[in-house]
């Protein structure tokens, strides 16, 4: 019998609430904007679900590859998310995990944001984790715009409720879910944010 680790990979566990939830089902296709080496796609490629993604680390896209070698390698794209080749419209579900908060500034986030929105169906489901400042407004120290040093050393483009709020509306969409931030004492904060086209 299989292992928890080795059914699902290292999966966002906020992302598996998806899956327990329905919102995420077979025969759907799910796209990863900034899928790295695949940890989140574990359980997808395995349970046969149309599966895509791009990022722009070669070595983490050839990885994902040897997971799915059933699928066509143009699957994987090497690609930054502000810039991928998919057409619009093409992906039921588009995920984003811990990729949005890696943003230069404003306009790149914007960039991204976009980019994957655009490769999302009408009524496709946008799945992000990212990070903020919700629940530790005030303790960053700002290094340029929008970028913080956090409380564990890291740099990160933070974004806060309000921003997300005026994106959500901005796009178009709406939340499925109120945003969830889990902080982590003493180090960062990250937020879901999953939104219908």
């Amino acid at each position: 019998m299989a292992t928890l680790a080795e059914q699902f990979g290292a999966i966002d566990i906020y992302l598996f609430d998806q899956l327990l939830r329905g919102r995420i089902r077979p025969g759907m296709r799910v796209l990863d904007a900034g899928c790295g080496a695949g940890r989140n796609l574990v359980y997808l490629l395995r349970e046969g679900y149309d599966v895509c993604g791009a990022d722009a680390d070669e070595r983490a896209i050839a990885e994902v590859r040897r997971m799915a070698p059933h699928l066509p390698a143009d699957s994987f794209r090497v690609e930054n998310i502000e810039a991928m080749s998919f057409p619009d419209g093409l992906a039921d579900v588009v995920l984003s995990s811990a990729v949005l908060h890696f943003a230069r500034d404003d306009e790149q986030f914007a960039a991204m944001l976009r980019g994957s929105w655009r490769v999302l169906k009408s009524d496709g489901v946008f799945f992000c984790r990212l990070a903020s400042d919700i629940g530790m407004e005030g303790r960053f120290q700002s290094v340029a715009g929008r970028r913080f040093r956090l409380l564990d050393g890291s740099e990160r483009y933070l974004v806060n409720e309000a921003m997300l709020m005026q994106w959500t509306a901005e796009l178009g969409g709406h939340l499925l879910d109120p945003l969830k931030t889990t902080v982590v004492q003493g180090q960062r904060c990250m937020t879901t944010w999953v939104a219908r086209k």
